[in-house]
């Protein structure tokens, strides 16, 4: 009894405050000699009281309340009302220890069923809740993608998200949010207003008459309200009300669950918080992760503790970490490539330090992190590196119009026999040399398409031109002439380098036939334009954040701005259930970059470099 009295009230078996009494009342009954008087059963009184204020006896008779689940404390109810309520298996909200109550109470047939079959399934006795096969369908994807480890289990993910299309009738806010979050993700077509049935006077939660809040519940409703298209108010009120629940535990030091016992369930919370969707990078949140799952010894709240083997396992944890280091000796590798590179082709001169080198190659790295796309991962590393110094050394000295356009005949135009050109400028000699070293470069290490090699060369060559005369020819410069942030910045491009980066990862990829069809399709058009403009506010907002107290105003109004853009942008990237491959690793390409320049936008120089170490460095144990 006194650990009764000092339990936390989140570590409770799922309806102890119902349940518990109505055994402590049967025991009086029977003459049992037990310490009826004790104080800590003042409390769980208390708490019962609570709940059915909460979940009045008529209400429970008329709609499906988490009071189905424990009818076993339930004395004086109307079972021909109850029975309405059953869920189509014959249980009462999966609860064996329910339907057997309503079994004993009423002898239905349904309950009998269902009590019979699951005694046969597991030789006499009963799990605590039956079935979880939509949540084990759910959760396991969810794991497996989290632990960067979904690319190995494509056709069964694909199956598994088929058959919860087909059967996604759940009962609680945090199956559904998690429904709503992957099927969305995978270009399934729902709808938001799902949650309508979870919302009441402003507020959201997990069942009808919930006493508690489960953390768990707000986590995965914020999660999938991260996932939201133009016009879904209902999302963005989950949003608003999930983080602030959210936040306001993280505050208290409350992140604890009443569902589950984690090995680190704050840090997802803080992770999520900080970096949503569309800030969050693959390897990042991998390698974060993998510091969070807990593997075997996760352990389940239901009416009983348990463990769940199919989404919480060893086996997950070892192949993720085994992976994690191999990508990582592989990335390891490229970069001390690319730092060569950087030496070979004399880019200190320019200001650019091995660290801004070091953290182009990381976003790279973070997005595309495959070992059989290392191609693209290097075009996007090297291409950011030397597009933002080019474009800083011309816009520090500001040099005139002859030279650019004679840069761009000398590097791209003519190849390297007119470098000449260029005689008494020796910085842009070297720029010019690196450049069209590096279309060379980019063009030998792109796979072999029927066109040829020289195909390729001139695609590339033809998209630096493109970047270049838009740096020629722009006269309206809206963020004035510092379009360029400090030396060395490789992180937050501007549109033009956006869309150069995204075109060069496409070609390097040999995506060319995929890439131009969706450039020349209104749709695909329109999503270039959102995920180039968005980039375009990130650069803006990263140069008035120089001065954060004096552009405040403006940084606000910008956030907003890129808000809306996002959710468009969303629209456009997740496909429809019919056309789910269409320009689909295109429209990654740009939502990688994107997703890149947000995250750099956002994230402290302190954390950035945390990051770079977890995810280039740290060998995982």
């Amino acid at each position: 009894m006194w650990r009764l009295a000092e339990e936390e009230p989140e570590t409770m078996p799922i309806g102890f405050e119902i349940a518990f009494p109505s055994l402590v009342e049967a025991a009086r009954s029977l003459g049992i000699d037990f310490p009826y008087d004790h104080h800590a059963l003042k409390g769980i009184y208390a708490n019962r009281e609570l709940k059915l204020k909460r979940i009045p006896k008529d209400m429970m008779h008329i709609v499906p309340t988490s009071i189905l689940h424990s009818l076993e404390g339930m004395p004086e109810l109307d079972w021909q009302r109850l029975l309405k309520l059953q869920s189509s298996d014959g249980s009462f909200l999966f609860s064996p220890s329910a339907t057997a109550y309503a079994l004993m109470q009423t002898g239905d047939k349904k309950c009998f069923v269902y009590i019979d079959r699951i005694i046969k399934k597991f030789n006499g006795g009963v799990p605590n809740v039956y079935p979880v096969d939509l949540f084990e369908h759910l959760w396991v994807v969810d794991r497996l993608e989290r632990l960067g480890l979904s690319r190995y289990f494509q056709r069964e993910i694909e199956q598994i998200m088929d058959y919860v299309n087909r059967n996604s009738n759940v009962k609680d806010v945090d199956d559904t949010a998690m429904a709503f979050r992957l099927l969305r993700l995978h270009g399934y077509n729902v709808s938001p207003s799902v949650f309508k049935n979870f919302e009441k006077d402003g507020e959201f939660f997990c069942f009808v008459g919930q006493s508690t809040q489960a953390v768990t519940g707000m986590y995965n409703l914020n999660r999938a309200s991260q996932i939201s298209f133009p016009g879904e108010d209902i999302l963005q009120r989950a949003r608003i009300f999930s983080n602030e629940f959210l936040r306001e535990r993280e505050a208290q030091g409350a992140l604890h669950d009443k569902w589950i016992i984690s090995k680190d369930l704050p840090g997802e919370v803080q992770y999520t918080l900080y970096f949503p969707w569309y800030a969050s990078l693959p390897r990042v949140e991998a390698r974060t992760y993998l510091d969070q799952y807990g593997g075997d010894n996760d352990v389940w709240i239901g009416k009983t503790l348990y463990r769940m083997p199919l989404v919480n396992n060893d086996a997950y944890l070892e192949l993720a970490k085994q992976d994690f280091n191999s990508c990582q000796a592989i990335h390891q590798k490229e970069l001390h490539g690319v730092q060569k590179w950087f030496v070979e082709n004399d880019l200190e001169a320019f200001g650019v330090t091995p660290e801004d080198v070091l953290r182009a190659y990381f976003l790279a790295a973070a997005c595309i992190f495959e070992p059989n796309r290392a191609t693209e991962r290097l075009a996007w590393a090297r291409v950011s590196v030397l597009a933002n110094t080019i474009s800083r050394h011309f816009y520090n000295d500001m040099p005139s119009m002859k030279r650019m356009e004679r840069f761009v005949c000398s590097s791209l135009y003519e190849g390297n026999g007119n470098i000449l050109w260029l005689e008494g400028y020796a910085k842009d000699e070297i720029l010019a040399r690196a450049l069209c070293q590096l279309t060379d470069l980019l063009a030998q290490e792109s796979p072999p398409i029927r066109e040829g090699p020289k195909f390729i060369h001139n695609l590339i060559r033809c998209a630096w031109i493109e970047w270049m005369m838009q740096h020629i020819n722009m006269k309206d410069d809206r963020y004035g002439k510092c379009r360029v942030m400090h030396p060395g910045s490789c992180t937050v491009h501007n549109k033009e380098t956006c869309l150069l980066i995204a075109q060069i990862v496409e070609i390097c990829a040999g995506r060319i036939g995929e890439a131009s069809s969706m450039i020349n399709n209104m749709e695909g058009a329109r999503f270039i334009q959102l995920a180039s403009s968005i980039c375009d506010s990130l650069h803006h907002k990263m140069l008035l954040s120089q001065d954060t107290k004096k552009n405040e105003i403006k940084i606000n109004q910008i956030d907003k701005e890129i808000e809306l853009d996002m959710q468009e942008l969303a629209q456009y990237l997740l496909p429809r259930a019919d056309d789910r491959r269409s320009n689909n690793k295109t429209k990654q390409t740009f939502l990688n970059i994107v997703r890149s320049c947000y995250y750099a936008a956002n994230c402290s120089p302190h954390m950035l470099d945390r990051h770079i170490s977890k995810v280039i460095f740290e060998h995982v144990i």
